[in-house]
């Protein structure tokens, strides 16, 4: 019986979340792959996370579910300035062998739950799927061990200044996934932005020499590259596999409990993640959470924990032994 952690990966690849995949079909019970319209259409994210499977040779092993094309109320934003037309420009992959099942997402998530103890979700992607599995069944919040979210942030946004692109493509259903009473986790931009993968990172990659390892050496390439047009640093964030990063080994990342909650409203502030971290007053955030054992909450009791430090020597230790045991 295998004593790895189970898990869905509900994703919308995507370079980052194609790391992501890497780390946690290697490390982690993988139940299911879902995706969902986000850093482009569905239809291409659905076809890149098979084409990742398929380099990674677990495309027989790992069904892949195709979920919502479009938000819950708004109509769909992507990125393309950052992942290219396809979602996972870059990279040359000759056209999947492999096909999606014909079950839903949402049915498929709903069903693993239900049937399962101890399922965490991880969500890397707008979460209309998570949001539409508890709206058809409630109880799956209290089923599943935890949802580890790649969104939102602690401090500032990314698509906008509040907002983090996540959680601002369906803050609707974000909305509804933390505050549907399971345990949230929240790995915002505040920490996946100490995740920076840059060139001598890349050509590591090269020196591994293994496909997986290869195709990590092209995205990251391409998304270095998408970077540096859009202005930023000649490095790329690895978001998304920050965390199945945090599922895998808990102790590369520090976390406190906070209240979180999501703005719908706001003319400057949708899809903003209000973290109440009052209580976090101090310089280190390991002080402040133990401290905080001993003390009470000013506001609202936490319903999530927002990741704060990430450990990223670890972080690439655990992906550097990820691409070569791919060989």
């Amino acid at each position: 019986m295998s004593t790895k952690k189970k898990v869905i990966l509900d994703c919308d690849p995507g370079h980052d979340d194609a790391f992501g995949i890497m780390l946690a079909v290697q490390h982690l019970d993988v139940l299911g792959i879902t995706t969902i319209g986000g850093n482009c259409t569905l239809e291409n994210v659905t076809r890149n996370a098979i084409k990742t499977l398929e380099v990674l040779g677990k495309a027989d092993e790992i069904g892949v579910y195709a979920g919502h094309s479009c938000p819950m109320a708004v109509p769909l934003v992507t990125a393309p300035n950052f992942h290219g037309e396809t979602g996972l420009d870059g990279p040359v992959l000759p056209e999947p062998t492999h096909t999606a099942r014909e079950q839903h997402a949402v049915d498929f998530i709903v069903d693993t739950v239900m049937a399962n103890d101890d399922v965490t979700i991880i969500a890397t992607g707008p979460l209309t799927n998570v949001a539409a599995a508890l709206n058809r069944e409630p109880r799956i919040a209290e089923r599943v061990s935890e949802i580890c979210v790649m969104g939102g942030s602690v401090t500032f946004g990314n698509w906008t200044p509040a907002a983090e692109f996540n959680i601002f493509v369906d803050p609707e259903a974000a909305y509804r996934v933390f505050n549907c009473g399971a345990h949230v986790k929240m790995t915002g931009i505040n920490l996946t932005r100490q995740c920076c993968i840059g060139i001598e990172h890349m050509e590591e990659f090269r020196k591994i020499g293994t496909k997986a390892a290869n195709f990590a050496a092209d995205l990251t390439d391409f998304f270095i590259q998408q970077d540096i047009k859009e202005g930023e640093p000649p490095i790329a964030c690895m978001h998304d596999a920050c965390a199945v990063a945090w599922i895998i080994d808990p102790s590369l990342i520090v976390a406190a409990p906070m209240h979180i909650d999501v703005e719908l409203n706001g003319a400057l502030t949708r899809g903003m993640t209000v973290c109440d971290y009052r209580h976090l007053r101090g310089v280190d955030p390991k002080v402040d959470i133990e401290r905080d054992a001993q003390m009470s909450y000013r506001g609202e009791e936490p319903n999530a924990e927002g990741a704060l430090e990430l450990d990223f020597p670890g972080f690439m230790e655990l992906l550097y032994s990820t691409l070569k045991n791919y060989d």
